[in-house]
């Protein structure tokens, strides 16, 4: 006597759903990793515009320790990828100077409150620094 198989499609219905299942878990394995790298992206990009900010404070010091009368700054400098703009307020021997920096949307601010000596070489003293105040 033969054994007859009840085919009623059980197994194809369990496979489906475990397929469905493992898509289901990649597909948010894959938008976790997709958000970790654009908030990865998104830290570089925020501290190069910092360093970008930073050099443009630096810039300024540069003319004031050569001449320090200089109030001109600059107006978007290239820097790098990204440019800055410093501003010079205050007279001396206390100045204000502030530079701000944009890359890819990106903005920062640094501003330092100093103190300019009076004779050649022009020793600055940075008696207060702000970020992104």
């Amino acid at each position: 006597m033969k054994k007859k198989w009840n085919r009623n499609g059980s197994v194809l219905l369990v496979v489906v759903f475990a397929i469905a299942l493992l898509t289901t878990l990649v597909t948010g394995m894959l938008q976790m990793n997709t958000e970790e790298l654009m908030l990865m992206q998104n830290q570089v990009s925020a501290a190069e515009t910092l360093a970008i900010a930073n050099a443009g404070l630096n810039d300024a010091f540069a003319e004031l320790r050569s001449n320090s009368s200089w109030n001109s700054g600059f107006t978007d400098k290239s820097f790098s990828d990204g440019t800055y703009t410093v501003t010079v307020s205050g007279t001396l021997p206390s100045l204000t100077v502030e530079s701000t920096s944009l890359l890819n949307g990106f903005t920062a601010r640094l501003a330092a409150d100093m103190t300019v000596s009076t004779a050649s070489p022009y020793v600055i003293r940075i008696d207060q620094l702000r970020i992104n105040e």
